[in-house]
């Protein structure tokens, strides 16, 4: 198996300038599966296995939408009761999301099982989930390239301790950079990363920076690339999940350490992807992504950083 992800999948109703959607399929592992199943296909590797909980409500047709875009579901649970549930709004420049309702639901009491063959994954990644989770997640696992996982201002402000022990098991981490600030205590971004990487020792920070793109501490060395321009923004729930998934995808199609040039080529990647998902509610525009319109945008990408 080229990934793992474990995450939750849920039932999100969205509010944006451009309309609005009614439980539409989302969630971390959903987003982060789509986009790192597109691109372990393209790149002509592996699979792509999720781990997660759904509720008896999960419907067929939305299981058969993970299925068909090659991802292997052995490691999603249903459990009695109803899906995960987010309600939210996006407002002005839709930089953040405005949270109205979270019903947990079935997600509430998940607990996470490794599948036995999806034990050695190339690489593990641990969406947004509490650290305890992810630690037991890392516990179950023994990636052959990389482990890396994903975290929130939630667990910074209730589980700071948990959070930094679990980051100190990881060789990527990705976070956004008010979390970065919040960790550091320091609003200087640039010594915020330097902190952060001091506090975890993780040899790689990802620090997603929305509209302004992100900023990867790498070893010595630091990478800064913009969000790639889309003037038709619908709805950017999903966005950093789609993101980490496209990065997983592409470290689990290299060997040995993982090396500047390459991490360059997985962020280019994964900030292009997540200019699709920007652009329609839900999943709709990642599931419709094809080979041609991504290397089409990657090559526009690469002529304005050019």
């Amino acid at each position: 198996m080229d990934v793992l992800l474990v995450g939750s999948i849920a039932y999100d109703s969205v509010t944006s300038p451009a309309g609005k959607v009614e439980q539409a399929l989302g969630g971390s592992a959903t987003y982060g599966g789509l986009a790192s199943a597109f691109h372990t296909k393209r790149l002509g590797s592996g699979t792509v296995g999720l781990v997660g909980v759904v509720g008896e409500d999960f419907a067929d047709t939305d299981r058969q939408t993970l299925a068909t875009h090659g991802t292997d579901l052995t490691g999603i649970e249903t459990a009695p009761g109803e899906t995960f549930r987010w309600e939210g709004a996006y407002h002005g420049s839709m930089a953040e999301a405005e949270t109205h309702a979270t019903h947990l639901n079935v997600f509430e009491h998940f607990q996470p099982k490794v599948p036995d063959h999806a034990k050695t994954p190339k690489v593990t990644f641990c969406a947004n989930l509490h650290p305890a989770l992810q630690a037991s997640v890392l516990d179950q696992t023994k990636p052959q390239r990389l482990s890396m996982l994903d975290s929130m201002n939630l667990w910074i402000t209730i589980a700071k301790e948990p959070l930094l022990e679990v980051m100190q098991r990881v060789d990527l981490l990705i976070i956004n950079d008010g979390e970065v600030r919040m960790l550091a205590e320091d609003q200087n971004l640039i010594r915020a990363a330097q902190t952060v990487r001091s506090m975890t020792n993780v040899p790689t920070l990802i620090v997603k920076r929305g509209e302004h793109g992100v900023l990867a501490f790498h070893g010595e060395e630091i990478i800064a690339l913009p969000a790639f321009p889309i003037a038709d923004v619908c709805d950017p729930t999903g966005c950093g999940d789609t993101f980490a998934g496209t990065l997983a995808a592409y470290i689990a199609s290299g060997e040995g350490a993982l090396e500047r040039t390459e991490l360059r080529s997985a962020l280019v990647a994964a900030t292009v992807s997540a200019s699709f998902t920007l652009q329609s509610f839900g999943t709709e525009a990642l599931r419709n992504m094809s080979v041609d319109s991504f290397n089409e945008r990657v090559a526009q990408f690469e002529g304005m950083l050019n």
